[in-house]
């Protein structure tokens, strides 16, 4: 059995964005109780992560580890059509995932206790993301 679903994720701009709740419960309304959920956003300037759920500044200290490996406005960058945040968005993405594969055990993505499932947006300015969320078993 297959499911599918796409969701859009608005955001406020650069930083990490929790979507555990609405792939769990896309995942639960599948039916499918034993299988794999796979999680794609469709942009080259954002990314997807598993991530520690319970202390927030587990994300500012990443957030602050990107601006150092690319940060905005560097002059060594060619590509910059759409602002100084444009290339180093593109690297962040890069370096990081645009999908994730979770196992799903009786109907819900087996999640460790502390981990969240996030949209972590590279640009600046606000966004509206597209994320498809496919559940197989």
């Amino acid at each position: 059995m297959l499911q599918q679903t796409r969701i859009t994720v608005s955001n406020q701009g650069r930083g990490s964005y929790e979507i555990t709740r609405q792939v769990q419960d896309f995942v639960t309304r599948s039916g499918i109780e034993t299988g794999l959920c796979h999680v794609f956003v469709h942009h080259t300037s954002a990314s997807l992560m598993l991530c520690e759920n319970a202390d927030p500044s587990v994300r500012r200290d990443l957030e602050n580890f990107m601006q150092r490996i690319a940060p905005d406005g560097d002059p060594a960058y060619l590509h910059s059509q759409e602002g100084p945040d444009d290339m180093p968005a593109h690297i962040r993405s890069v370096l990081t995932h645009n999908d994730l594969t979770l196992p799903v055990t009786d109907g819900r993505c087996a999640l460790g206790t502390w981990q969240g499932i996030y949209l972590w947006e590279h640009r600046t300015a606000p966004h509206r993301r597209t994320v498809t969320i496919t559940v197989t078993g």
